[in-house]
């Protein structure tokens, strides 16, 4: 059974792959667009998704938690429960990404002033998550590197 939301994980994250690299060729702005966030949108779906794997891994067969903390609750004092948390709390990594990634996602983007030549001081990035389609696919293939690992830690058990 485990092995089917594995599956399920696994095939979210090579789609959501699948659309970052078509998001690279797209010569439309829109279309590059669409292609991001629809990468996005699997990849979140794919992390919610693996909450549940990591649940049935523990035998728990029917939770299917919202939330990291929620899945914390239901496997504390795990090792997957400490290697999730741990990834949670670390800036760089794919977990911490998706998360600024969702924040991203589900807010409308900041109006950004009227440049003019007389208010012209300095020309600055807009704040944000990597939204670039090699970022979403270094997370992608780190997310995939777990699922792959989490996997083989529990095949052994």
């Amino acid at each position: 059974m485990s092995s089917q939301w594995q599956s399920l994980v696994s095939q979210k994250i090579y789609l959501a792959t699948q659309l970052a690299r078509s998001a690279r060729s797209q010569v439309s702005t829109t279309e590059r667009e669409a292609c991001i966030q629809g990468a996005i949108e699997l990849s979140l779906r794919a992390r919610q998704l693996l909450l549940a794997l990591v649940a049935r891994y523990h035998q728990d067969k029917h939770a299917m938690p919202a939330s990291l903390a929620e899945l914390s609750t239901l496997i504390a004092d795990t090792p997957d429960a400490e290697i999730l948390g741990e990834l949670s709390r670390t800036p760089d990594s794919w977990w911490h990404h998706l998360d600024q990634l969702e924040l991203s996602q589900s807010q409308p983007q900041k109006q950004q002033k009227n440049v003019s030549e007389d208010n012209v001081i300095a020309v600055s990035a807009a704040p944000g998550p990597d939204r670039s389609a090699d970022g979403l696919l270094d997370t992608l293939a780190a997310m995939k590197t777990f699922v792959n690992d989490l996997g083989e830690r529990h095949a052994e058990w």
